[in-house]
């Protein structure tokens, strides 16, 4: 049992690794090709990636990421493709923003209101799309797509002068009003810039993904619903219920992933608030094959090849090429996944017929023998 535990962990990191190697392999015969220097490039990449300043942005951008990747693999391990956790995390964070700067309360409750509210609007905004699918077998791939651009026409109304919307001092930029410094996130006091102290707070919800999953009844009834809703069901599963479930769940997930930028960097929503995270988080969840540990290095990859491309840029590179190494990575990893479980299969069935022919064999032995 312990060997092929083994070989399930071997083949499991075999992915990625493979994924990772054939996606720089691939971006360096592009840079060839464009007559660029490929293992200058990376060292370039690395060099930068590794500085003190460079951490510090790799683990902050990293949380977010991660968060991001926890509310995707939260609806992949149901057998759901959850496309609109952007739209459920950017409503999220416009109205817990809106509701931190218009309150004044003591930081030690206001700030667990915020973070409440956001998880409970990311949590409606992706129920949604859970009760469309179990009431009317709308996929939750349309639904959530046409919720997205829901989402941000919504805040597009809202996040104006009159409504939600407040004006800065100088006249040019519009935003919730600002959350008062009572109600800010703590940080590490890291140099030259401090750590975001939600990152505790993301390390805790991998803790709870992990142990909600592996170490429950839900997280069973879950995983089974995932692989076959038809043998869930015939156990006593109530698969409809399951479904809208894991839709909330991974909508107030969703709701998390804003509030790194908003509790420890802008303290408020406005129009250049980060877009498109919940998308990198379907490429991360992938990368990390929905396992806790997985979804943390392919955030902290994904966070170290975006730092890259800015110094990339001042050398001479185009920027772009890092879009090249992580588009290359989404494909290979899937296709990586693809091998690396076919060959798992092969392998066990020859692990299984050698047995069988082994008893067998010492079944005709002692025939003989008697």
């Amino acid at each position: 049992m312990k060997k092929i535990d083994k070989e399930r962990v071997l083949l499991g990191i075999a992915a990625p690794l493979l994924a990772i190697v054939v996606a720089f392999l691939v971006t360096a015969l592009v840079l060839a090709a464009t007559g660029k220097e490929p293992f200058n490039a990376f060292g370039i990449m690395f060099d930068y990636g590794t500085k003190s300043d460079s951490q510090v942005y790799i683990l902050n951008k990293g949380t977010t990421y991660y968060l991001a990747g926890l509310a995707v693999a939260l609806g992949f391990r149901m057998n759901l493709f959850n496309i609109g956790v952007d739209g459920q995390y950017r409503l999220a964070a416009f109205f817990a923003a809106a509701l931190g700067g218009a309150l004044t309360l003591p930081g030690v409750v206001q700030i667990p209101l915020i973070i409440l509210t956001a998880m409970i609007v990311g949590a409606m905004w992706a129920g949604i799309a859970g009760v469309l699918k179990v009431t009317r077998g709308v996929s939750e791939v349309v639904s959530t797509i046409m919720l997205n651009a829901i989402a941000t026409a919504i805040i597009g109304y809202l996040l104006q002068v009159g409504r939600l919307g407040h004006l800065d001092k100088a006249g040019t930029k519009i935003s919730t009003t600002p959350i008062p410094e009572s109600s800010h996130f703590f940080e590490f006091p890291t140099t030259p810039t401090p750590i975001w102290g939600f990152i505790v707070i993301a390390i805790i919800a991998g803790i709870g993904y992990w142990f909600a999953l592996s170490r429950t009844r839900f997280g069973f009834d879950l995983r089974t619903v995932g692989q076959s809703g038809s043998a869930a069901e015939a156990s006593g599963v109530d698969v409809k219920k399951m479904v809208v479930t894991s839709m909330l769940i991974s909508g107030a997930m969703a709701g998390l992933i804003g509030m790194p930028t908003l509790l420890n960097d802008s303290f408020e929503y406005s129009g250049d608030f980060p877009v498109g995270v919940g998308f990198t988080g379907i490429a991360i969840a992938l990368l990390g094959r929905n396992n806790p540990v997985g979804i943390a290095l392919g955030a902290v990859l994904w966070a170290f090849l975006e730092r890259g491309s800015g110094k990339l840029e001042f050398e001479g590179y185009d920027k772009e090429i890092v879009g090249v190494i992580q588009g290359v990575i989404v494909l290979c990893v899937v296709i990586a996944y693809e091998v690396v479980r076919r060959y798992g299969i092969k392998r066990q069935q020859r692990q299984v017929g050698e047995k069988l022919a082994a008893q067998a064999s010492n079944s005709d032995q002692q025939e003989v023998s008697a």
